[in-house]
């Protein structure tokens, strides 16, 4: 099963000023309601294809960490990554970039490929009952909170 939810927001600032940021994953905690903070692993220390880093999540008083692999990087234009735990890949994230007049659009995807299988077991582990609206509600957030910290 794969569900896919895609977020749009314009942001007064250039494609490769919010790449940057977003793909910067050490400061996802700063975007993010979810995942409250990143780190490379070994040998890794920037957004290149194959780059590896840990995601660490919490909703209230349940925490999880996600293991990210950068699929793709390219400046300005896309990034994106594959979320997996314990070795099952669950989800991709992405982000695309877009000129526009006034700066540029951000549009933050999610694609979630759980199995109907391991859908009790995520919500026991997370504590999120509709993983579908909690991603619409997170990634606006994200995106807002990139605005606010680009257009400063």
């Amino acid at each position: 099963m794969t569900n896919r939810i895609e977020i749009s927001r314009d942001i007064a600032a250039s494609p490769e000023e919010a790449y940057a940021a977003i793909s910067d994953v050490t400061r996802m905690g700063e975007w993010s309601q979810e995942c409250h903070a990143c780190e490379w692993h070994d040998g890794f220390d920037g957004p290149v294809v194959g780059a590896i880093f840990d995601g660490h999540n919490r909703n209230d008083e349940f925490e999880w960490t996600t293991q990210g692999k950068v699929i793709e990087a390219e400046p300005g234009r896309a990034f994106a990554f594959e979320c997996s735990m314990r070795d099952f890949h669950f989800s991709t994230w992405g982000y695309r970039f877009e000129p526009t007049e006034t700066g540029c659009r951000v549009t933050e995807w999610s694609d979630d490929l759980r199995p109907e299988s391991v859908l009790e077991f995520s919500k026991k582990m997370s504590g999120i009952d509709d993983r579908t609206e909690r991603n619409r509600s997170t990634m606006s957030h994200t995106l807002e909170r990139l605005a606010a910290a680009l257009e400063k």
